[in-house]
């Protein structure tokens, strides 16, 4: 990112679909080509031993080199050997203190009725006849039979409050009577999961919010009404935004044992955005152990992953219409750049000791016109063809998406991100572990 990277919209599930650096500088080959002089090329960097944080991480997961999957429709999903298939939890919740039974009997979602699918709650959208939350339940089972790992964004937090995103709908949060209806709903979505491997993300910006806002940057100086709001699940925990993170970990825990969760590091967190940095003096492992204890502070010490990104939107887009610099140098001469990026995110890993996956990356190649949904950018060429330097970093994935309406998409980009992971595949991966 970026812009400053706070009030940004995140892509809704049913636009984002499925199932029901300078101006000018290019990466050092073609999109959809075959890996150029100058990359490290996928697979090249052997892995060496199994005792790394990557490693093991992927082992639980019946996997061996770095995960790469995107937001896509069910047809895109099909036409590489993708590892991950990702989809948004976002939009509002049921007006209930818990959730419906029914979609076609007393449910309802900011005062709309759910009874004929036009409700914002997403445990009904689908065909209203069946049981709430066949969205996720039928998602899940149509990755698995891909062979693909199910991941879920939860992303509610915002969109539910009816506040404006950054610091106004922190207040939704020290409100006993949504936060009741927002844990009730997580623990549904947790259920759909039920026994399921599925990867999930906890409110990616929220817990940067959290630490961007306070005075402080402390988790203890936001209220939140956690016991008041939960007292089954969150009854023991402090009512602050600590207490919040660890209960809703907690409950992945009770409520889904076989799944995976992770919070999200954010890279402006600190007021600093470190991803658009361009002074070479700064210390960016520092700042990035300051979001690494924030989210210790939150409970990311019993998580199993962090997520990282690059930014929430394609650079030829922030260029073209926002007149913004979102570029980073492929050949990591000027900042900001790519190894500027790794070292952060690895800093991050380090403190957590937890493997990081990149999520969102933009989906746009500099083969494209600049226009709407087909927007420039050199993340996708980039990553699936240094993949030894994100492993090197402890990352243990990439996945690819838009994170806005307007950007490029899988299914806009011409192709190049299904080249580029089949030419990924084709050479054999990266594994997780390589030598330094």
């Amino acid at each position: 990112m970026r812009t400053p990277a706070l009030f940004r919209r995140k892509c809704w599930p049913f636009l984002a679909a499925g199932l029901l650096a300078v101006a000018g500088c290019s990466d050092s080959s073609e999109p959809g080509e075959e890996p150029g002089p100058g990359t490290d090329g996928p697979g090249v960097t052997p892995g060496e031993g199994s005792e790394c944080l990557g490693a093991k991480f992927l082992t639980t997961l019946g996997k061996s080199t770095l995960l790469v999957g995107a937001q896509m429709e069910e047809e895109t999903s099909a036409k590489a050997p993708f590892d991950v298939r990702y989809l948004y939890i976002a939009a509002g919740v049921f007006d209930s203190k818990d959730a419906c039974q029914s979609c076609t009997s007393g449910c309802s979602s900011g005062g709309t009725s759910c009874a004929n699918g036009g409700c914002n709650w997403w445990g009904c959208w689908q065909d209203v006849s069946e049981a709430p939350g066949a969205y996720v339940r039928d998602f899940i089972k149509a990755t698995q039979a891909k062979g693909q790992l199910p991941f879920l964004t939860y992303y509610e937090a915002f969109q539910a409050s009816g506040y404006t995103e950054g610091e106004e709908q922190l207040k939704a949060l020290n409100d006993a009577a949504f936060l009741g209806r927002y844990l009730a709903d997580w623990r549904f979505l947790l259920k759909q999961v039920g026994q399921e491997k599925v990867l999930l993300q906890i409110e990616p910006d929220m817990w940067a919010y959290l630490q961007f806002f306070p005075k402080d940057g402390r988790a203890q100086s936001t209220a939140v009404a956690v016991k008041a709001a939960n007292p089954t699940d969150c009854g023991s925990q402090e009512n602050n935004a600590a207490g919040l993170g660890k209960c809703m970990i907690a409950m992945v825990r009770k409520y889904a044992p076989n799944a995976k969760v992770g919070l999200h590091a954010s890279a402006w967190a600190t007021k600093t955005d470190v991803s658009g940095n361009t002074d070479p003096s700064f210390d960016v492992a520092s700042e990035a152990n300051k979001v690494a204890d924030f989210l210790l502070s939150v409970g990311a010490g019993d998580t199993d992953f962090v997520t990282v990104e690059a930014s929430d939107r394609d650079a030829g887009w922030y260029q073209e219409t926002q007149g913004k610099a979102g570029w980073w140098d492929p050949e990591n001469r000027q900042l900001p750049h790519f190894h500027q990026a790794f070292t952060w995110a690895k800093a991050v890993s380090t403190r957590l000791n937890k493997p990081h996956l990149w999520w969102q990356l933009p989906v746009g190649h500099m083969g494209l016109p600049n226009e709407e949904k087909k927007w420039r950018d050199n993340r996708v060429d980039y990553f699936l063809t240094h993949p030894g330097e994100v492993a090197a970093a402890g990352g243990v994935g990439m996945l690819f998406g838009a994170g806005n309406y307007e950007q490029t998409t899988p299914e806009t980009d011409g192709g190049n991100l299904v080249k580029r992971v089949k030419a990924y595949k084709d050479a054999g991966g990266q594994a997780a572990c390589v030598k330094n």
